[in-house]
């Protein structure tokens, strides 16, 4: 089962909409595995940057926004595939 991974509801919280956020730095791959809660990448959000880990375990399906991009609200950054 595939998963997509956002920068949480709290991360944004008091954060005008309409504001994005800056993918600063991937700390995973495609293909990597990872644990639940292992930072996959930092995320600059206004003057904070912010962790965004992974919300169970598996493996790294896609990465979906590149290093300096940016982002909106509810968009996905990554695809996992849940561990079984």
């Amino acid at each position: 089962m595939s998963l997509e991974v956002q920068l949480p509801d709290s991360a944004w919280e008091g954060v005008d909409v309409g504001v994005e956020a800056l993918l600063d730095q991937w700390l995973v791959a495609a293909g990597d595995t990872v644990p639940a809660d292992q930072p996959l990448a930092k995320v600059v959000l206004v003057k904070a940057t912010v962790d965004v880990a992974a919300p169970v375990a598996g493996r790294v399906e896609s990465l979906r926004v590149a290093m300096g991009d940016t982002f909106k609200r509810g968009e996905a950054i990554a695809t996992l595939a849940e561990a079984t």
